[in-house]
């Protein structure tokens, strides 16, 4: 048995991390991909973990206690940028969007539970195949794997990332497929536009990075995060089981709110993001060096069904509704390309997914704000509530 301390964790993690970040830059199809530099680090530490422990050559334990505390610090991160503002001012075609992919959070849910009782496996398994890795991404499978552990689901925290790893190259791998389907055999060219005077969005403040300006950032995380356990203790209050980051989430949202509608204080947004972007990576690194691949073994046949399910729904989703409620256009076909980038993966698949046709066809301006605005902006905060839901009423 090998046993590494809190300290010798985390330096772990981040040893994973930078060899994600070299393996990343040397193998194309990963930079192609999109996938996450703690992804591909932690899946080789984790390999090699499983080999030690299957040949029994040695067995390795972790304090991963920094995990939740990275956690928590991304997810308040991800609270703040619930700003009201950009979705008051976005106009019909953001609200239509936002609803569209409430739409799918539910139906991914809705289907693997559906799923999971067909195969006459444990709900809460197919939940972990649901929107908590597709829309959730690496960074929500990280966080609610420990949740469905404590309901008794063995090896959740394994299964959510390999299914958050798969929706990741899936959706990377449909986006551009369908969106070029759409476009070329429905003669949609014709109506690709270069500006859309009706969508108007309020430009986000931007600030400009200053080192002055960290420490502030850093206190309103914390103070977010000071809120947020009162508030999560009130929600536990209801009898519902709540992710540790609920209340801190709920809580930075309002403060954000606040600050944008009152202008009493300015919300540092370029710098929390940076050390939301960081506290992510660390987490990541964590979680993933900390998986126990062996527990897969059982799941194995199931686990591919579910993801399949997924990868049908992701299509029919795009090429039926997507494409017909956003309005049946060139912006259209190119949002449905970006909805299988985020919605099966990470905003940046999307972002990936959509330039490639923008490049091959012409420019989407619509396309490329609403993706943005709802899947880095909404889409966690919302899934985590969807999410949140479903566990407690199954």
């Amino acid at each position: 048995m090998i046993h590494l301390d809190m300290y010798q964790t985390i330096a772990a993690a981040v040893v994973a991390l930078m060899l994600g970040k070299f393996l990343r830059k040397r193998v194309n199809i990963l930079e192609r991909f999109c996938i996450p530099a703690p992804v591909i680090g932690g899946v080789v530490f984790a390999v090699l973990t499983c080999v030690c422990y299957v040949t029994g050559i040695a067995e390795f334990s972790f304090n991963d206690i920094l995990k939740e505390v990275c956690m928590v610090f991304f997810f308040t991160s991800v609270g703040f940028q619930a700003n009201l503002k950009v979705l008051k001012s976005g106009g019909k075609a953001l609200i239509v969007f936002l609803g569209l992919v409430i739409v799918l959070i539910v139906s991914q849910n809705f289907l693997a539970v559906g799923l999971a009782k067909l195969l006459h496996i444990d709900v809460l398994v197919g939940l972990c195949t649901g929107s908590i890795p597709m829309v959730g991404g690496h960074g929500t499978a990280g966080a609610f794997g420990p949740v469905l552990e404590d309901f008794g689901i063995e090896g959740a925290s394994t299964l959510c990332t390999a299914a958050a790893t798969f929706g990741l190259i899936a959706g990377s791998m449909m986006g551009g497929p369908i969106g070029k389907r759409l476009i070329e055999k429905k003669n949609l060219l014709s109506t690709a536009v270069t500006e859309d005077d009706s969508l108007l969005v309020e430009e986000e403040r931007k600030h400009e990075r200053h080192t002055s300006m960290y420490p502030a950032a850093v206190f309103q995380l914390i103070i977010a995060m000071g809120i947020g356990t009162i508030l999560s203790d009130f929600l536990s209050m209801t009898g519902m089981t709540f992710p540790i980051y609920i209340g801190a989430m709920i809580a930075a949202a309002v403060m954000r709110n606040i600050g944008e509608y009152t202008g009493k204080y300015t919300t540092y947004m370029g710098e929390i993001n940076d050390i939301g972007g960081i506290s992510l990576s660390l987490f990541l690194g964590i979680a993933m060096i900390t998986l126990k691949l062996w527990q897969l073994a059982d799941l194995a046949l199931p686990l591919l069904i579910l993801l399949a399910g997924q990868v049908v729904l992701m299509f029919v989703f795009t090429y039926f509704v997507v494409f017909w409620v956003m309005g049946r256009d060139y912006d259209a076909a190119v949002i449905s390309s970006g909805v299988c980038g985020f919605g099966m993966g990470a905003t940046p698949n999307a972002m990936a997914n959509m330039q490639v046709l923008c490049e091959k066809y012409a420019p989407s301006v619509k396309a490329y704000l609403l993706i943005p605005l709802v899947g880095s902006l909404f889409a966690d905060f919302l899934n985590s509530l969807v999410i949140t839901l479903f566990i407690n009423f199954l």
